[in-house]
Parts: structure tokens; sequence; C-alpha cells
């Protein structure tokens, strides 16, 4: 924060890296505390009950988080590829998924319109999140993807993606699901 004194950080203090000079810019331009501006970044997630899951491909080579429920709402789609793949998965904003490592790793297939980026691990195969093409602003990602300890239940939703066009005009929430 601004007007701390350099060294070593004090009792309780995180050392904030790269991240340091972003802190200390929304902290004044919020005129902020530090513990204010903490206690504002946890409310935003804890408050709308979410978690941070993380997950990623077989080999281990692509690795991210996502903050989303511990009660997923899972997509199972019958479209070509999703049947093919058996890709069920939930969708998240681009602002709650972070790519840890890996991005060198990926690999993107796309066809029919190519909005959905199907990305993949050049090692494994596993696609442990892609972009939808029903959400291109935000992430599908697979629940069996993820680590073992943050999900409580899953409920599956069956969409008929063999006729995209109209399950998607249909279903009241699909094309929302990836804004914040």
């Amino acid at each position: 924060p601004a007007g701390a004194k350099a060294g070593s950080p004090g009792p309780g203090a995180i050392d904030l890296g790269a991240q340091s000079g972003r802190w200390a810019a929304f902290q004044e331009r919020h005129r902020l505390s530090c513990e204010e501006a903490a206690r504002l970044l946890l409310d935003a997630y804890e408050y709308r009950g979410l978690v941070k899951h993380t997950g990623g491909c077989h080999c281990g080579a692509v690795r991210f988080e996502v903050w989303a429920s511990a009660d997923l709402h899972v997509f199972n789609c019958n479209c070509s590829i999703c049947t093919k793949k058996q890709n069920r998965h939930f969708i998240v904003p681009a602002s709650r998924f972070k790519l840890l490592k890996g991005a060198d790793n990926l690999t993107t297939y796309t066809f029919n319109t190519h909005r959905a980026q199907h990305t993949f691990c050049k090692t494994c195969g596993v696609q442990s999140f892609y972009t939808p093409r029903s959400n291109p602003d935000g992430y599908g990602i697979a629940p069996h993807c993820l680590d073992d300890g943050t999900v409580q239940t899953i409920i599956t939703e069956d969409i008929n993606g063999k006729e995209w066009e109209k399950a998607v005009r249909e279903h009241k929430t699909i094309r929302d699901m990836s804004k914040p």
C-alpha cells in the first residue's frame, strides 16, 4: 500500500509480487484501507457462495483455477462433438477463470461456425476447459477435470445440441451464464 515502508513485510502481511502496484492503485482510486480492499475482494466471492476450484489435464501440463459454486450446474450436450468427447461442462465468466500453466501446451479445434474453441492438451489430449459457442465470453469447464475436495453436488441438465440454435434460443439462462 501507499506509504508502506520498504523491507520485509510485517506480521500477517502478504507479498503481492507483480500485483502490488495494481493493489495500491485500486486502494487509492477507491480510497480504501488495505483491510477494506481485502474485505471487498473476499466478500465479492464468498458472498456469492463461490469457491476456488483447481484442475487440469491428465498429464498435468495444463492447470487452471476457477471460481464457481460448490454445487455445479453441468450441461450434457448431444451435439456431434460433445457426444464423441462425452463433453459435460459448466459455464463461468472469463473473469472467474485463470490459466495457471500450460498455455503453450494447448491446441485448438474448431468446426462449423468456428465460434466454439475446443482447446485441449497437446500431450495427453484432455479438454479440461473450452470456449463454448453459447458463451464466447466465458469458459466451459469439465467438472471431471477438477481436483477433489471442492465440489459438493452436480446437477446435470441435458441440452439438445443437435438442434443448437433452437435449444439456445429456448433456454432461459444459458446465454447469460458467462456474465459476471
